[in-house]
C-alpha cells in the first residue's frame, strides 16, 4: 500500500471515499499539525490547504510520533488548481459560512467538495445529489412510515436528511448540483443557513421539537455553469454562500500529469496495465485544450464546440483508449483517437461533428504539414471521422 492508502482493509469496491484512499494523509497531518483549530474540525485550516494543495515536496514530520504512522511523510496534491483558491474556500468552511463551487461541467469541483468535507470533519458521506426529483425532505427530514404508523410521530421514526445529519454532529454537508433542484426545495436552505435550526412541528411540545446545529456544521454545494437558469437560485440564498468559480486547468503538462494519474488508476482498477504511450496521451490532452479554449497553443483560432472539452473527459478518453489496448490488442492505439473524440463532441450539437472536422482541416493539418510525424499519422485519419 502507498502512504497515502487507507490502512483499513474493507471488501474490493471500485471506488473509495477521499477520507478512505488518503487515511494515513489525514491521520499524518492531524499529528503534525497542532495549532487552532475550528470547532469541530479535526485539522487545522492550514492542514487541510496542505492536504488538498500537497506540500509542494516538501518532507513533514509529526509533532507527536505514532506507531502506526510514517515518521515523515510528502503530501501529494489532489487538487490542480489556485492555491488561493483552496484557501478561500477553508477560510468560508472556517467561518461557518456555505460555500458554492461554480464552474464548467468536469472542473473538479465535486472532487475538490469532497476533499475538503474529509478533511474538516473525517467525512464526505453527507451528501445531496440534487435533482428535478430532489424534495424538501432530503435537506431537512422525513420519516420512518412503519414506525410512524405502529407509534406516531416520535424522534424513533423521525429519518435524518444528510443535511439535518450534518447538523447535529457539527459537520460538512454536501449538497452536488444545487441548481439541479427546484427553487422551492433550494429555498428549504434559506433558513438552515441563516437561523442554523431545523423545526419538526410534528414533535411539538417536546425537547425535539427543534434541532439545532452544533459547532462545525456548514454546507457545501456545486453548480454547473451550464446549468445556469435550470433553476435559478434565489437571491436570498445566493447571499447566504461564499462563491467561488472552479476554472480549467491553466498549465497543459499540469493537465497531463493529471489525466494520465487518473487514466491510470481507472484502466488498473479493470484489471490491465495502461499501455497508452506518452505521445499519443499529449495530442489527446492538446486537442481537448485546443477545442476548449477556441485557440491552439501555436495562436490558431480554433471553432470552439457546443459541448465542454473538460479535462474529465479527457480522463475517460484516455482511460478508454486503455481499456480497448489492453484487451482488444491488435492495432495502433492511434487509430481510436478519432473515433472516441466524435463520441465526446455530438453529446450536445450534431453541429459539432463539423467543428472537429475543421479542427482537423486546420491545426491537425497544418502540424502534419509542418513535420510531426505523430500529427501526419493523426491527419490520415480523417476518414474515420466520417
Amino acid at each position: 500500500m502507498t502512504p497515502t492508502d487507507t490502512a483499513t482493509h474493507s471488501p474490493a469496491r471500485q471506488t473509495l471515499t477521499a477520507e478512505e484512499r488518503h487515511g494515513t494523509e489525514l491521520a499524518f497531518l492531524a499529528a503534525h499539525d497542532d495549532g487552532p483549530r475550528p470547532p469541530g474540525w479535526r485539522l487545522t485550516p492550514r492542514s487541510v490547504v496542505t492536504f488538498v494543495c500537497g506540500s509542494g515536496g516538501e518532507t513533514l514530520k509529526p509533532l507527536r510520533p505514532q506507531e502506526n504512522l510514517p515518521d515523515r511523510l510528502v503530501i501529494a496534491p489532489k487538487f490542480v488548481g489556485e492555491r488561493a483558491l483552496v484557501e478561500r474556500c477553508v477560510v468560508t468552511l472556517a467561518g461557518e459560512r456555505g460555500l458554492l463551487l461554480v464552474g464548467e461541467p468536469g472542473t473538479a469541483k465535486s472532487m475538490l467538495s469532497e476533499l475538503l468535507s474529509a478533511a474538516v470533519c473525517g467525512t464526505s458521506a453527507l451528501t445531496v445529489q440534487g435533482t428535478a426529483g430532489t424534495t424538501e425532505d432530503a435537506f431537512r427530514y422525513g420519516w420512518n412510515y412503519a414506525l410512524l404508523l405502529a407509534q406516531g410521530p416520535t424522534p424513533q421514526a423521525l429519518v435524518d436528511s444528510p443535511v439535518l445529519g450534518a447538523m447535529r454532529s457539527g459537520r460538512v454537508a454536501r449538497i452536488e448540483e444545487i441548481t439541479r433542484c427546484l427553487p422551492e426545495v433550494q429555498d428549504a436552505l434559506v433558513s438552515i443557513l441563516s437561523d442554523r435550526r431545523v423545526s419538526v412541528p410534528e414533535l411539538s411540545g417536546t425537547p425535539h421539537a427543534q434541532v439545532a446545529a452544533a459547532p462545525g456544521f456548514t454546507v457545501v454545494a456545486t453548480a454547473n455553469l451550464r446549468d445556469r437558469g435550470v433553476s435559478e437560485m434565489s437571491a436570498a440564498l445566493k447571499r447566504r454562500f461564499n462563491f467561488e468559480t472552479v476554472h480549467p486547468i491553466a498549465d497543459a503538462d499540469a493537465e497531463t500529469t493529471l489525466v494520465r494519474r487518473q487514466a491510470t488508476a481507472a484502466v488498473e482498477r479493470t484489471g490491465a496495465a495502461f499501455g497508452v504511450d506518452e505521445a499519443v496521451l499529449d495530442v489527446l490532452v492538446t486537442v481537448f485544450r485546443d477545442l476548449r479554449q477556441g485557440r491552439s497553443a501555436e495562436g490558431w483560432d480554433v471553432e470552439r464546440p457546443g459541448t465542454v472539452m473538460s479535462t474529465a473527459e479527457a480522463v475517460q478518453v484516455v482511460a478508454s483508449i486503455g481499456v480497448a489496448a489492453a484487451y482488444l490488442p491488435g492495432g495502433d492505439v492511434l487509430d481510436l483517437v478519432p473515433g472516441h473524440l466524435l463520441g465526446v463532441v455530438r453529446k450536445d450539437d450534431p453541429a459539432d461533428h463539423a467543428r472537429l472536422l475543421g479542427y482537423w482541416d486546420g491545426p491537425v493539418r497544418r502540424r502534419a504539414e509542418d513535420g510531426s510525424a505523430l500529427w501526419r499519422r493523426l491527419w490520415d485519419l480523417r476518414e474515420n471521422l466520417r
